[in-house]
């Protein structure tokens, strides 16, 4: 059990997901197999809030790796020719690593902003 903030936090690997448990919320991040997690720089996460069970989605990635897919791209030709980044579920951070994204989170949830940010994932 480790402490990031004002919570204790535990963590650990439930293949191929790897868990973030709070008092508040459990997130379930999906990184390539062998990345180490201090790296982490695009994710899928699922968010279930502790309160009332909602479950919620993003797609967390990094400035750093918005801007290598976007060079990609005008390589390739996709989204005209880099020209564009869209992701409909997507959630910029400026800082690599699970243990970031979760304090991203936590502090939406603290801001209030938390639902106005991620994705429903289940009815209301």
């Amino acid at each position: 059990m480790t402490n990031t903030g004002t919570e204790a936090v535990q963590q650990g690997w439930d293949e191929p997901w790897y868990r973030v448990r709070t008092d508040r919320f459990e997130a379930s991040f999906l990184p390539n197999a062998g990345e180490p997690l201090d790296t982490v720089c695009n994710v899928d996460v699922e968010v279930r809030l502790t309160e009332d069970g909602s479950r919620w989605s993003a797609t967390v990635l990094t400035f750093a790796e918005v801007e290598r897919i976007m060079e990609s791209w005008a390589r390739t030709g996709e989204a005209q020719g880099g020209r564009y980044f869209r992701c409909s579920d997507g959630l910029i951070v400026r800082d690599p690593g699970v243990d970031n994204m979760t304090q991203v989170l936590a502090g939406l949830l603290d801001d209030g902003d938390f639902t106005q940010v991620l994705q429903r994932l289940d009815d209301e």
